[in-house]
């Protein structure tokens, strides 16, 4: 039996990435997105020609109904789900500095980003503890999908940076709370990945990189993510839950 992948935001940029490795791996897919599903149409039809049976569940994973709603389509058709890629992230709708951002900007991004993935993995982890209670061969994984962010300090958009800041503790605590079950929890910290959000900010970038930023000097790719959640989930780190994976270069480090 193939295994089921659910990933959110998984029609476009990273999570999009990550669905093509996982449909090449041989996983069938629920993908997640806001878009109606005509809109997603293209990306689902390509994730198909690659062999994965492939369904979409629309929805926001920042309202509680909507989260509901995309865990029991998955479910209803897979029947099962191995893995879950916590992917979806929106950046505040406008960049403001630390000293004059808004409450509706604080609220919409941590909602989407921080409690909306809480929420969303209690919801299935519960369902993939009890597999495994009940079959100790069902083989699950839950992968967070964070940002430099959690780390890297950005005063124009700070409520982002506390949201994928949070988010790197709850890898954390669900690694804790899963490894009751050996189900293996990681974190993906992308650096500056060539996606919609960062096409924005595109000359910025550019002249960063033109700068030495990152050691590796070029954008990363959403297929860059893609390789590293397919590396995890062919179990190529079966003693490393909770680690961070870093995709980012190696801007992060430290240099004199």
């Amino acid at each position: 039996m193939k295994k089921t992948a659910l990933i959110t935001g998984g029609s476009r940029g990273i999570g999009f990435g990550i669905a093509k490795a996982l449909a090449k791996e041989g996983y069938n897919l629920a993908i997640n997105g806001v878009r109606d599903e005509s809109g997603a149409a293209e990306a689902l039809n390509e994730l198909r020609e690659l062999g994965a049976e492939v369904v979409y569940c629309q929805g926001s994973i920042a309202d509680a109904a909507d989260r509901e709603a995309v865990i029991e389509k998955a479910y209803s058709v897979f029947g099962q789900i191995n893995l879950l890629v916590n992917n979806a992230g929106i950046a505040p709708r406008t960049r403001l500095d630390l000293l004059e951002t808004t409450v509706e900007n604080y609220q919409e991004v941590m909602t989407t980003n921080l409690e909306g993935p809480f929420f969303f993995t209690q919801a299935i982890g519960k369902r993939m503890a009890h597999a495994k209670q009940n079959n100790h061969a069902f083989e699950a994984a839950i992968i967070f999908v964070t940002s430099i962010s959690a780390t890297v300090a950005s005063i124009n958009r700070g409520e982002y940076c506390i949201s994928k800041a949070g988010l790197a503790m709850t890898n954390l605590l669900f690694a804790v709370r899963m490894a009751e079950y050996n189900i293996p929890v990681y974190e993906i910290r992308p650096g500056i990945i060539a996606t919609d959000m960062t096409s924005k900010v595109q000359e910025k970038y550019d002249n960063l990189f033109q700068s030495g930023i990152a050691l590796q000097p070029r954008w990363g790719t959403p297929e860059d993510v893609g390789k590293a959640v397919a590396s995890l989930t062919r179990g190529d780190f079966p003693y490393s839950t909770g680690q961070v994976i870093g995709v980012d270069g190696g801007m992060l480090i430290d240099r004199l």
